[in-house]
């Protein structure tokens, strides 16, 4: 970190290839672009960084929350930082020559460090999730207890249920958590592949209530967004893995996309695709403490391209209109026009709005990077069309840690 000039030394922010699992979190929330990364590690920029800590709340292994002092006339390279498998150790500076870095920059630091950053975090009353108990050098290993397809018949992907058994290992998780799935093998640089990220689709007592286990929403990539054939290493594993098989897994990984706990919070949940991982999580939960009566209002909006292609179709028909409001929007029915979550937002305003405003209701996205755009768009327009203002709606949200978002 060395936006903040000083004679001698400055304080510069590296990340761990150890822990870092390659998730892309940093990268995508540097206001600046100060964080880049090539096929191995994840790194800093020392002429870019400004120490804004906006990097360090949302990573989820703490591989990004690391500084180094160093010389202002020689910091840690680009191209050292890319070669790293190890962070170097920490060098001591003279005690008197701490002074030559600003305070500036060490308040920054500590604030970064502490989780002040501008990151959104977990709901008041969100309970408290277990993180890295498992890291990619020392994983734990999961049985495949099931395998099931979640796509019909003219699919044009492939999405798979799995259910993942830990015997006797613990592994807590929590909704709105995500694992870390180490494919076996090496990639084309020759060292082992990087842990792959995936949302667990199942509540905290487990996919089968009461047992040490969790599920996973898998979507077998095939294609890139821009419609290339690619090979997905993790999703292509683990769905061709079959009951029996052993998998390494690593985390749980998240502290703030987490449900709220306290009776009469509500959930706006909008999601496409496999981004419907975490919210059936959420759903199933409050399914099975539906007798307890203490959950708020439960709405859902859910795009697909087809009916045959919407993860949980089945279930989710079967859920009573009094326990959740489903919303579900298909893009690629034949003679039938294009509809997308956003639309389906703006046809609820009313409902949408009342949700927006009420200090108990929390809002969770999870899909496509794409999405999300147009989903803040529509809360923009259905704030515009009543007569309300839109950035005082949303700075209440942020303020309040009561939207939640997660895109990819």
């Amino acid at each position: 970190m060395s936006a903040v000039p000083s004679n001698k030394f400055a304080r510069q922010h590296v990340i761990d290839p150890e822990i870092c699992i390659r998730c892309n979190t940093c990268e995508a929330t540097c206001p600046i672009n100060a964080i880049t990364h090539d096929s191995r590690n994840y790194v800093v920029d020392f002429n870019v960084c400004n120490g804004c800590g906006a990097c360090v709340p949302p990573c989820p292994t703490g591989a990004i929350d690391n500084w180094r002092d160093v010389a202002r006339t020689s910091p840690f390279t680009l191209e050292e930082q890319l070669s790293w498998d190890t962070l170097p150790p920490a060098q001591p500076i003279p005690a008197s020559a701490h002074d030559e870095i600003p305070a500036e920059v060490r308040e920054l630091t500590q604030l970064a460090s502490a989780g002040q950053g501008p990151a959104t975090k977990a709901p008041h009353s969100a309970a408290e999730p277990c993180l890295n108990l498992y890291t990619p050098a020392k994983p734990v290993t999961a049985t495949i207890a099931g395998n099931l397809s979640l796509t019909g018949e003219g699919a044009s992907a492939d999405v798979r249920h799995l259910v993942l058994d830990f015997g006797p290992a613990s592994f807590p998780v929590l909704e709105g958590q995500t694992i870390g799935v180490v494919p076996p093998g090496v990639d084309a640089s020759g060292k082992p592949h990087y842990v792959r990220l995936y949302s667990v689709a199942s509540p905290r007592d487990g996919e089968r209530s009461g047992h040490n286990n969790l599920a996973l929403t898998v979507k077998r990539v095939t294609h890139d967004h821009h419609g290339n054939t690619v090979n997905g290493v993790g999703s292509n594993y683990l769905c061709a893995l079959k009951v029996g098989d052993r998998v390494q897994v690593v985390g749980p990984y998240g502290a703030t996309f987490l449900m709220p706990n306290h009776p009469g919070s509500s959930l706006m949940m909008i999601c496409t695709g496999t981004g419907s991982a975490p919210m059936r999580a959420m759903t199933e939960y409050r399914r099975r403490r539906a007798a307890q009566a203490d959950g708020g209002e439960l709405l859902l909006f859910f795009g697909a391209r087809l009916p045959q292609e919407l993860p949980y179709f089945g279930p989710l028909m079967k859920l009573p209109k009094t326990f959740i409001d489903i919303n579900l929007a298909f893009s690629r029915v034949a003679n039938h026009p294009k509809r997308y979550v956003q639309d389906l937002i703006r046809e609820r305003g009313d409902t949408v709005l009342r949700m927006l405003q009420d200090a108990n209701c929390f809002v969770y996205v999870c899909g496509l990077k794409a999405m999300e755009t147009g989903v803040l768009e529509a809360f923009r327009d259905v704030c515009r069309e009543r007569g309300v203002d839109w950035e005082s709606v949303n700075t209440a949200l942020l303020a309040q840690h009561r939207l939640h978002i997660e895109t990819y």
